[in-house]
């Protein structure tokens, strides 16, 4: 537990930022999910909506540093890859 002021106020700094933090990481997850949900589907105009959709929200979190950049890059590449492929 904090013994200092200092201590207990970066305590509850940490608090607020964890409960931001994590509803960051559901709502990309969430958007995420739609994608991956679209492409199950079949139907690829729904997967590209998704796709757009979840684009900015995981750039969102890489600025954040709730992820890497790359990490980032990466998800919404192999994403992109996938709804693309449900054309052929």
């Amino acid at each position: 537990m904090a013994n200092h002021k200092s201590a207990e106020k970066r305590a509850r700094r940490a608090k607020r930022r964890t409960a931001i933090n994590t509803a960051r990481m559901n709502r990309i997850r969430s958007f995420v999910r739609k994608v991956e949900a679209a492409i199950a589907s079949g139907d690829q105009n729904v997967a590209k909506a998704a796709l757009r959709a979840a684009q900015p929200e995981l750039m969102r979190g890489a600025k954040h540093g709730l992820i890497k950049m790359n990490t980032a890059s990466r998800r919404v590449s192999r994403l992109a890859q996938r709804v693309k492929l449900m054309s052929a």
